[in-house]
């Protein structure tokens, strides 16, 4: 009897930084790796972030047997989606470190309280941890301890009848953790002698030579800020990055300052980390961010969200000045302990620099080592690579570029050029016990959150969006006459974001004069006269000031 067909499917990280969700499915059983969403690009406007497209899994959801989903670790752009897959599957167990599995609690809390996907129940979540193997449908799961900028991180190998697929998750090999757990060298070693057929492996930074810094050499340029610092300290970094708010409790703590944290999921995840033995915070150091102004300014760390720039988080509330509870003052230092995701440079640029025109001393990684990268450099991934000796290789979690220069270096490793198979999202790869190879791609796109919309707007809805914010728009009104179809009175012009009308005389007369003609020239155009108006007037528009403003065109009858 002939094997069931094996098939890897990444539906998200594949071309792009985040959103990372990959399907193994044998036959009609399956297992899903993250669920994570993907922060909008500047001209998605509205948009709140992205999840991947599975309309693939819901078109089988009859005939396809989810076995689980399994979480390498607590980045939202890993578990970002959970709520929204479950809300399509909701009988999908969950399988996840101790702390990846709170951290997923906190998500469904917050998709409950914030209506951003229908769950009526509490997800099955199954605590596993590195070391300790489980049987899933037809797959042996064996998860591998990894380092990265949380704790709590693994990969996972897994048994399937064609062969040994591993998923390294992302990854970095940090000698000195700051959890003080190192990678698991030794099973990766011991994959390699077992035969990998197929490596899924981090490209993020593929283009970066060398060594990724361990997230221990933070410590001394926190130091350093904390002994200069004026007045209050504010450290902006993502929400879920607790290893980062222990570093900083710690240089708090020796230099006599409390803490308080601004930002409901970080509250969230701090109280969570504490409560599981994750973080060791003394309780005596916290203080609530309603009572910091009982604190004197140089007693005080403030950690807070919005590393990237993201106009609704604390950072970018306090660059345009309209946090409920936090100001700038004069001797402020902010500290960004991030770097900007690709795409997000402009945003984090522009609060730095409205954070500096209101008086604070901005300190970010170009200026001091406030931050490192958590994913492996090429020498980390040659080691990998050397230690895993994959017989096929697919480079996930990078944009193409990053993805193509992890098959250089691939083939550099060892790796046959033939053997590295570069895919975006939604390509299908065959493993069979003889090949790996990409199949047909898929049908698929962005899915955007817009509030609690999900999917229902698409690049129409954004490229409108795009126009709107960059040459505004003008309305038309119009009242004709019922029976002759000629202007009971002149037109009447709306505009925002195109023009101040009051200083356009010229250009509002110019308009006028061609609606008027236009209706002169088509009286038996009836239904069409809308499209007429808004055809030529904007034609006008664009040959008077080479801007495409959006037209729209009101005719009503009397």
């Amino acid at each position: 009897m002939a094997k069931a067909k094996l098939n890897v499917i990444p539906l998200g990280g594949c071309g792009e930084i985040g959103k990372n969700m990959t399907v193994i499915e044998l036959g009609n059983d399956a297992i899903i790796i993250d669920t994570g969403i993907m922060f909008p690009a500047n001209d998605m406007h509205g948009v709140d972030y992205i999840i991947p497209d599975f309309q693939y899994l819901i078109d089988r959801k009859d005939e396809l047997k989810i076995h689980g989903i399994l979480y390498t670790h607590g980045h939202e752009d890993h578990i970002g989606a959970v709520a929204h897959v479950l809300e399509a599957f909701p009988d999908v167990p969950l399988y996840a470190t101790k702390l990846t599995a709170s951290l997923i609690e906190v998500k469904f809390a917050n998709a409950r309280r914030f209506n951003e996907a229908r769950i009526d129940h509490d997800p099955e979540i199954n605590i596993i941890s590195a070391g300790t193997n489980f049987q899933l449908g037809p797959f042996k799961i064996e998860p591998f301890r990894m380092t990265h900028s949380i704790p709590d991180c693994v990969g996972f190998a897994v048994n399937t009848p064609h062969g040994l697929i591993v998923h390294t998750g992302d990854y970095k090999f940090d000698n000195n953790p700051a959890d003080g757990k190192k990678p698991d060298y030794a099973k990766l070693a011991e994959f390699g002698k077992r035969s990998v057929k197929l490596l899924l492996a981090d490209s993020t930074n593929a283009d970066r030579p060398g060594w990724t810094e361990s997230e221990s050499t933070i410590e001394p340029a926190f130091e350093k800020v904390f002994a200069n610092a004026k007045g209050r300290i504010m450290i902006a970094t993502f929400a879920s990055l607790m290893s980062r708010v222990q570093q900083v409790a710690r240089v708090a703590e020796k230099y006599g300052r409390r803490i308080a944290i601004a930002g409901y999921t970080m509250r969230e995840y701090v109280n969570i980390a504490r409560k599981i033995g994750y973080l060791d915070i003394d309780e005596d150091l916290l203080i609530d961010i309603g009572k910091i102004n009982s604190v004197e300014p140089q007693k005080l760390v403030i950690m807070v969200t919005g590393s990237q720039g993201e106009p609704a988080a604390v950072l970018g509330k306090l660059a345009a000045g309209r946090h409920r509870y936090l100001d700038i003052r004069k001797d402020d230092t902010i500290v960004l302990s991030s770097h900007p995701i690709p795409g997000n440079e402009e945003m984090v640029y522009r609060t730095i620099n409205r954070l500096i025109q209101r008086g604070a001393n901005v300190v970010y990684d170009s200026l001091e080592k406030v931050h490192v990268s958590g994913h492996a450099s090429r020498e980390e991934m040659r080691l990998l690579l050397n230690l895993v000796r994959p017989q096929y290789m697919v480079p996930v979690h990078g944009e193409v570029r990053h993805l193509v220069e992890h098959k250089k270096l691939a083939t550099e490793a060892g790796v046959p050029e033939n053997n590295i198979i570069v895919v975006e999202n939604g390509t299908i790869i065959e493993v069979d016990r003889h090949y790996v190879r990409k199949t047909e791609r898929l049908p698929g796109g962005y899915v955007f959150v817009d509030g609690s919309g999900v999917g229902d707007i698409g690049r129409a809805v954004i490229r409108d969006r795009e126009i709107l914010a960059r040459d505004g728009f003008l309305i038309v009104s119009v009242l004709l006459d019922k029976k002759t179809g000629k202007l009971v009175e002149e037109p009447n012009i709306v505009s925002r974001g195109f023009i101040y009308l009051r200083e356009a005389d010229e250009l509002l007369s110019q308009v006028k004069y061609t609606v008027e003609n236009t209706l002169a020239g088509n009286y038996s155009a009836n239904g069409h006269r809308g499209e007429l108006i808004e055809e030529s007037v904007g034609k006008l528009l664009y040959n008077e000031t080479r801007r495409r403003p959006m037209v729209f065109s009101i005719v009503n009858t009397i």
